[in-house]
């Protein structure tokens, strides 16, 4: 699963990484939750940053209600189940970021946030889906999932499920619509543990209001209440 990530980057940062442009102004995220809006990139319109929302159809959609907790797609079963294969199709999206967090249970009531990154912090892309709404209004507002696949070795001290990270080579592949189906899931792999590096946050990430710089310092482990513990 991933329900939260980060994108600490500038503006010029992530227009220079994915070779694309921002007509919006962006302000650096470090506690992206679900249901806010936040800058994609489809194969539809691979030249400009679109915004949309995470998981969660806006309240003023009139046709297509979705669950707050559907964030993630299981990259097992996306090109089987009917919720999801359309869009695996037809809007697959990549989803910026520069870090994800994930919380390790420590016994029953007990759990440490950790935050994952690439080394260097380096901006990457999870493999996404997008669909389309029509509002009450007659507007039109889009949402996004990310995909979510088996663990790589770090990320299994932690979580049994990890993001698609997808390597900068396969990014212009996964967007594009001719890209075989086969090749596509070959993509949905754990990302190498050798590239990553993972550290212990403060549970102020807990918080969505949290989005400020703190929460992405390293921290020694503490649980969610801020006590600290010899787990890490």
């Amino acid at each position: 699963m991933c329900g939260r990530y980060s994108l600490t980057k500038s503006k010029t940062a992530l227009e220079n990484r994915f070779a694309s442009e921002m007509l919006e102004d962006f302000v650096p995220r470090y506690n992206i939750a679900p249901s806010q809006v936040v800058p994609v990139i489809t194969g539809d319109s691979p030249q400009g940053f679109s915004h949309f929302y995470w998981g969660v159809t806006p309240a003023f959609s009139k046709n297509k209600p979705v669950a707050n907790k559907l964030i993630n797609a299981r990259s097992e079963t996306i090109a089987e189940k009917l919720s999801f294969k359309s869009s695996f199709r037809k809007n697959r999206c990549l989803v910026p970021a520069d870090g994800f967090y994930e919380w390790k249970k420590i016994g029953k009531k007990t759990k440490v946030p950790y935050r994952f990154v690439l080394h260097g912090e380096e901006l990457f892309a999870f493999a996404g889906i997008w669909e389309q709404f029509e509002t009450e209004n007659g507007d039109t507002a889009h949402t996004f999932l990310i995909l979510t696949t088996t663990p790589n070795s770090l990320t299994a001290e932690v979580h049994d499920r990890m993001p698609v990270i997808l390597p900068p080579d396969l990014e212009a592949k996964w967007l594009d619509p001719h890209t075989p189906e086969n090749v596509l899931l070959d993509m949905l792999r754990p990302y190498p543990e050798k590239e990553m590096m993972t550290y212990t946050v403060s549970p102020m990430v807990n918080q969505v209001a949290n989005d400020n710089p703190y929460v992405i310092r390293k921290t020694l482990p503490m649980d969610q209440f801020g006590n600290y513990t010899l787990f890490g």
